[in-house]
């Protein structure tokens, strides 16, 4: 199944909710354009399932005040545990906390989005090959977080490849 945006739609979110629970199996989000109302501490989109796509999309917050470490934690999508192959490629992420929280056991490609100000991809003992990504200004706090329990080797090992593959990326290795 595909969800098509069309050209000036805009899917505004209006309260605490997460406005997108994507289960089952091969599921597209492509060419949306969402935001919100105020900065909420849910993701826009929440993956279950396998083989989904996000593709296409520019998902961002509204602005929030101060330093991102004081910001609420919203976030463009988060994986449950065990999600499968999910793909995301050609999106646009902004003012947000973080662009995605990569959950355990989740696996998949983030590949030619662009990222800024926020505080990274956060990969919480996930998965993913990541490349092509690229990162705006202002400057993310980092652009790519491992977390402690994050397996290393590949595909984050070398971390000067990671970097190199993702535009100069700055990564937070915190395994």
């Amino acid at each position: 199944m595909t969800l098509q945006g069309y050209p000036s739609t805009l899917i505004e979110l209006q309260a605490a909710v997460i406005p997108f629970l994507v289960t089952g199996s091969g599921v597209t989000l492509d060419g949306l354009t969402i935001t919100s109302n105020n900065p909420y501490a849910v993701e826009f989109i929440q993956f279950a399932g396998t083989d989904h796509k996000l593709s296409n999309n520019v998902i961002f917050g509204p602005p929030q005040a101060g330093p991102s470490t004081d910001w609420v934690v919203n976030r463009g999508f988060l994986t449950q545990s065990n999600v499968v192959d999910l793909i995301v490629q050609n999106n646009i992420f902004y003012f947000l906390r973080q662009p995605a929280y990569l959950n355990p056991n989740s696996t998949g490609h983030i590949i030619y989005n662009v990222v800024y100000n926020t505080r990274g991809f956060v990969i919480d003992r996930a998965i993913f090959v990541l490349s092509g990504n690229s990162w705006g200004s202002p400057e993310n706090a980092v652009d790519i977080a491992l977390l402690v329990g994050t397996i290393t080797g590949p595909p984050y090992d070398p971390l000067t490849d990671l970097a190199a593959n993702n535009s100069d990326a700055s990564i937070s290795d915190q395994r």
